[in-house]
């Protein structure tokens, strides 16, 4: 692969998809061995339980997007400001600090799997500080996760200080307020509290304003970004929708969290303010690329008339992208709002619509726009001035999104059975959670949802074999 970058903020950027991709794998790879577990409870029993390979695969999950979320910052920031990433070089050592620790706490997960919660030294709990603090999604322990807030910091810090220096874009702008509210919200997960509603409290406003409200509006900015890049779209139009999803998102995204409070102990009141709010938070995101891409549309009419040719700087890239805006507003909207809604929630929760709304919302809204980024960071790393389809890159595009898809369809189908015979019918009882799980739809979606993983994790590696070949494509031009 031929190296054709001149910014070394953009080299680290690579290094940081590297290991993106890796945990990438290492997570849908965790979900295959869980999905098979759900069929065969005895596959790796005592060996590799259940509950550590959902521990492994929600953590690569959330640390794979970080990781390449914070690679395609670095990406973008030589590039709208002009300059190069300053302190590029304590970078790089922040970046070998955080895989070194990512590292450490994945082999801990995955050999040791459970900590002692009793014994103390030096007045430290080592089962919290050293192996797991046990709480789901930020499972990692405590040394762990102050030195991903350091590192978080020291990024934060390195964003400011190029914006400062360079020129400071609308894009850019929002990217510095972001990067604040990214960092202090993680830094809400840290706290511990022996009140389990308190503490769940604070970690709620990690895995949904941290997740839900920073991670939407990053995905705002590399989408601005990328629409600039791929087919040229007026900075105004892009800028101004970018503006407009930063007062929807924290504004509706600080009100929306209200529709997991009430399973806390919070008044009723935040059912309906929760539902209301949190269904707002993607549709900014959506009206921009039908706003850019009307605006194209038109340009694009004109230039044909013209005899001009398409203006598609990188079409596997495009595709991710507005993959990213069906999927966002269908697995966070569509999704999100008819099982958070108070009167359905009472039902569906800690079901499999959970896990449905998740899987979609997870892929549609977040790794879709990533592995957009990944296409623009290999053709700007081969010097490709316009990127076409191949078949492996097409592949990809159809396994992965049709995989998630109809993964998501199976989950509802098992979570309507949860709800209809565990709740609705047996009052939500021990029993009944077991009974439902014995039922044939639920049985069977299951079995569905294992069959969907193998071709996910198929259009995983038809998409690395076309990011790994793309230098190579005659099609692309130089």
């Amino acid at each position: 692969m031929t190296n054709s970058l001149k910014w070394e903020g953009q080299k680290l950027a690579t290094w940081y998809f590297t290991v993106a991709v890796v945990l990438f794998g290492a997570q849908l790879l965790m979900g295959l061995i869980a999905a098979i577990q759900f069929v065969y409870p005895s596959f790796l029993f005592e060996i590799f339980d259940f509950s550590v390979a959902r521990m492994v695969h929600i953590n690569a999950l959330v640390v794979w997007m970080v990781y390449a979320m914070v690679g395609a910052a670095y990406w973008m920031l030589p590039d709208e400001t002009g300059i190069e990433v300053v302190g590029v070089g304590l970078a790089k050592l922040g970046f070998a600090v955080l895989t070194a620790a990512v590292t450490v706490v994945v082999l801990v997960y995955i050999l040791i799997q459970y900590g002692d919660t009793t014994t103390e030294i030096m007045g430290l709990n080592v089962g919290i500080w050293f192996i797991n603090e046990g709480r789901e999604y930020i499972e990692a322990p405590r040394w762990a996760d102050i030195g991903i807030a350091v590192v978080l910091v020291g990024f934060l810090l390195h964003v400011f200080l190029t914006a400062i220096k360079g020129t400071r874009t609308g894009i850019v702008t929002v990217l510095m307020a972001d990067m604040i509210a990214l960092v202090g919200l993680y830094l809400a997960g840290i706290w511990f509290t022996d009140n389990i509603s308190m503490d769940q409290f604070w970690w709620w406003w990690v895995i949904h304003l941290w997740v839900e409200a920073t991670w939407e509006v990053l995905v705002g900015v590399f989408a601005a970004y990328g629409l600039i890049k791929i087919i040229g779209a007026k900075r105004q139009i892009v800028e101004m929708w970018l503006w407009i999803e930063v007062a929807m998102l924290f504004g509706s995204g600080i009100l929306g969290l209200g529709h997991h409070y009430f399973w806390i102990g919070t008044p009723e009141y935040w059912w309906e303010i929760g539902a209301l709010f949190s269904s707002l938070e993607p549709l900014p995101l959506v009206a921009m690329f039908i706003h850019v891409t009307y605006d194209w549309g038109k340009q694009q009419g004109a230039a044909k008339e013209r005899g001009e040719e398409s203006t598609i700087a990188n079409t596997p890239a495009l595709t991710w992208f507005f993959a990213n805006a069906f999927g966002n507003f269908l697995g966070a909207g569509v999704w999100g709002f008819f099982h958070t809604l108070p009167q359905v929630n009472i039902y569906t929760h800690g079901t499999q619509f959970t896990s449905a709304h998740g899987h979609l919302a997870f892929f549609g809204a977040y790794a879709t726009i990533l592995i957009g980024i990944f296409y623009l960071a290999v053709q700007g790393t081969n010097g490709i001035t316009r990127m076409k389809m191949t078949f492996d890159s097409k592949m990809a595009l159809f396994l992965l999104n049709f995989g998630m898809l109809a993964m998501g369809v199976t989950l509802t189908i098992a979570g309507y059975q949860q709800v209809l015979v565990e709740r609705a019918s047996m009052g939500a009882t021990w029993d009944a959670f077991f009974i439902a799980q014995d039922t044939l739809w639920y049985t069977q979606a299951m079995a569905w949802r294992l069959v969907l993983g193998v071709v996910i994790l198929a259009g995983f590696v038809y998409l690395v074999k076309d990011l790994l070949s793309i230098g190579k494509n005659p099609q692309n031009e130089k």
